[in-house]
């Protein structure tokens, strides 16, 4: 072999093809794994008590960030997956992985850097989860633009600590053993590890980016906190009201 033999790459001995992440079945595989992650999210919802369950608009709110980090991550994955050397399917799961663990880390510390500012500096407008009463656009936006400027930082950090020569030396040589075929090795890698890593780290990053009153002395109007209701007690009779109803009460 030449000294360019090193740039070659059979990819039937891959078995994940160089285009195998962006065609039909592969798109397929993250459309099916967007959905049920999200449906998860709609769960969670559903799972938090009723006097404390967020309102639908704060619930989207809250989880179309993540939406839009999670896309900004796995786009990235997907483009920088095949340009790497060695199987593209093998890539794609390292990424992923430590998106899923360091990267979340470096979320999670953003996350926490913008609520002492918040607090400190009295920006209600950077405190994740905060929108007011009735819940402003502009904040949304606000910590969307904030959250996807942290999802790209986390990334770049984690792409360019994969360009390491040393480490593309020997996690190119990582097979996904004993995994041979070509559509079961993609669909592990696009949902089945995905998925079952997606259900967690989406729960764990939705409760970072809800609003936990901290005491910040905020310039929007009215604040939205999220407070128990203790049962009102009339007799024989008892009543709970949810947080939807006690929101929409209060804009009255």
């Amino acid at each position: 072999m030449n000294n360019n033999s090193s740039d070659y790459i059979n990819w039937s001995e891959l078995h994940c093809s160089k285009g195998a992440l962006t065609d039909y079945y592969g798109w397929f595989m993250q459309f099916l794994l967007a959905v049920l992650a999200f449906t998860c999210l709609i769960g969670k919802r559903f799972c938090e008590p009723r006097y404390a369950r967020r309102p639908w608009l704060i619930w989207f709110y809250d989880t179309s960030k993540q939406g839009l980090g999670a896309l900004i991550i796995h786009a990235t994955n997907v483009w920088l997956s095949p340009h790497l050397l060695g199987n593209p399917c093998t890539w794609y799961i390292l990424n992923f992985m430590l998106d899923s663990t360091l990267g979340l880390l470096i979320i999670w510390a953003g996350i926490r850097l913008a609520q002492h500012c918040a607090r400190t500096y009295d920006i209600p407008l950077i405190n994740f989860g905060e929108y007011g009463k009735p819940p402003m656009c502009s904040a949304w936006i606000c910590q969307c633009i904030l959250y996807a400027a942290l999802a790209t930082f986390s990334k770049s950090v984690l792409a360019l600590v994969l360009r390491l020569p040393p480490l593309v030396t020997v996690l190119s040589r990582l097979p996904l053993s004993p995994v041979s075929d070509p559509r079961l090795e993609l669909a592990v890698v696009l949902l089945i590890i995905p998925f079952f890593v997606n259900i967690l780290i989406f729960w764990v990053t939705d409760n970072f980016l809800m609003y936990h009153p901290r005491g910040v002395s905020s310039k929007i109007k009215t604040k939205v906190r999220y407070q128990s209701i203790k049962k009102e007690k009339s007799g024989s009779d008892e009543e709970e009201h949810s947080a939807d109803e006690r929101l929409l009460g209060a804009s009255v």
